[in-house]
């Protein structure tokens, strides 16, 4: 799946990741983004995929995959290793979560519905991420790409940090 933005895509950032928000809505959003264009893509959001999409909304924190396997496991859904592999490949190649190569992890895609570069900014001191997306590096990667005829087929972009309620209090 091509992650680069459309042209003139909007600058956008989710700022509930690291900011108080109605997590429900967030989630229900997502969900029903996810539940429409599975219909309206003929693909198959199973039972164990949507549970793990829901795992991974249910908290603005990177899953590593085994972190996923224990609570489907917890849950009584006797996942093994390749089933949740699997329902993270198929996440991720129908664009409703990102792979946190920094964190060998995994976080629910915020915008599922648009083509985009995903930029992470990820909080060393509680672990929060919040994605941003941006054409703006965009044209950069593509002009480099171009000179050396390389063909970008993804791009993550992972910024490292402090959020609000980590950072230091002013003096």
């Amino acid at each position: 799946m091509q992650t680069l933005p459309r042209k003139g895509a909007p600058a956008h950032t989710d700022r509930s990741a690291m900011h108080e928000h109605d997590h429900k809505e967030c989630i229900n959003r997502v969900l029903s983004l996810a539940d429409a264009m599975s219909e309206t893509e003929n693909l198959r959001l199973t039972p164990v995929r949507r549970r793990v999409l829901e795992i991974l909304l249910e908290t603005h924190e990177a899953m590593g995959a085994y972190d996923l396997l224990k609570r489907l496991d917890a849950e009584g859904m006797k996942a093994q290793p390749p089933v949740a592999y699997r329902a993270l490949s198929f996440l991720q190649e129908n664009g409703f979560v990102h792979k946190i190569e920094a964190l060998n992890a995994y976080v629910a895609c915020m915008h599922p519905d648009q083509d985009h570069t995903p930029a992470f900014m990820i909080c060393r001191g509680c672990g929060a991420v919040a994605e941003t997306i941006s054409d703006m590096p965009n044209h950069a990667f593509e002009d480099a790409a171009k000179n050396v005829g390389f063909q970008i087929e993804s791009a993550v972009i992972e910024m490292q940090g402090l959020c609000p309620n980590c950072q230091p209090s002013p003096a």
